[in-house]
């Protein structure tokens, strides 16, 4: 397993993040390997009931589970978590539809997370589970893009009971524009790599959304689930403070 102990040779752990920032620090799989994956895992399982990995992959997942209990992997997504809290709050599984529907009622408030097509479904459930995990209740609509506009309009009563939206798209990236024409919340644009050749990997989508003629929408990096999620669950649960 190389050096799971001695993970400071790779990482610097930030272990006062969830006192700052309400969530403790997360890590990026991508461009780790598995024992550093499970290393830092392992550290940071020691100081907090929750750990939550993006972009994960199979082998990370493999390795934590070697040397961390409850580890829950989501291929689908590459979200890779670990929940401690006690019975009762647990977040646990490996199907995100499942994990949404199991928790819901678990968290507080309401967040929507709407994804246009199937293919842009990845980069919202990175979203749905990160606000999930971090104990917002979500709900996740899927294939509603603007080709048939009725699907959207067909949740219309739905997306008014959220407190934050998140709306994932690629091609033309028209989606976030639609739904904040139908809200009075914030609405977290997300555009994705998905589309043909002019998308130019999903800059299309990012200049279409950060061009929105709607008021109340924010617009984070391509593929960016993850900020989207963290985002819509710091609307929906905001700190104590503001409610003394």
């Amino acid at each position: 397993m190389g050096r799971l102990n001695d993970w400071d040779n790779f990482a610097e752990l930030d272990f006062e993040r969830e006192e700052r920032c309400g969530f403790p620090e997360v890590i990026y799989g991508a461009g780790k390997t598995p024992d550093q994956v499970a290393g830092i895992m392992k550290a940071l399982v020691e100081k907090h009931d929750r750990v939550l990995c993006t972009r994960a992959n199979s082998e990370q997942a493999k390795a934590a589970r070697r040397v961390v209990n409850d580890v829950n992997f989501v291929e689908s997504c590459g979200v890779l978590y670990v929940d401690q809290r006690p019975e009762g709050l647990r977040i646990k599984g490996t199907i995100a539809e499942e994990i949404l529907d199991d928790a819901s009622g678990l968290g507080s408030g309401y967040i929507i997370v709407c994804c246009a097509g199937t293919s842009d479904l990845p980069v919202a459930q990175e979203a749905a589970l990160t606000a999930c995990i971090m104990g917002s209740n979500v709900g996740l609509l899927t294939d509603v893009g603007i080709a048939g506009v009725h699907r959207v309009l067909s949740h219309e009563k739905e997306l008014r009971k959220a407190r934050a939206i998140v709306a994932v798209a690629g091609m033309e990236g028209a989606l976030p524009s639609l739904v904040a024409g139908l809200v009075d919340v914030p609405v977290v644009a997300v555009p994705t790599s998905v589309g043909y050749g002019a998308s130019f990997g999903g800059i299309a989508a990012l200049l279409g959304m950060l061009n929105s003629c709607a008021s109340g929408v924010s617009v984070v990096n391509i593929d960016n689930g993850f900020g989207a999620g963290v985002i819509a669950h710091r609307i929906n649960v905001p700190p104590e403070r503001f409610n003394a």
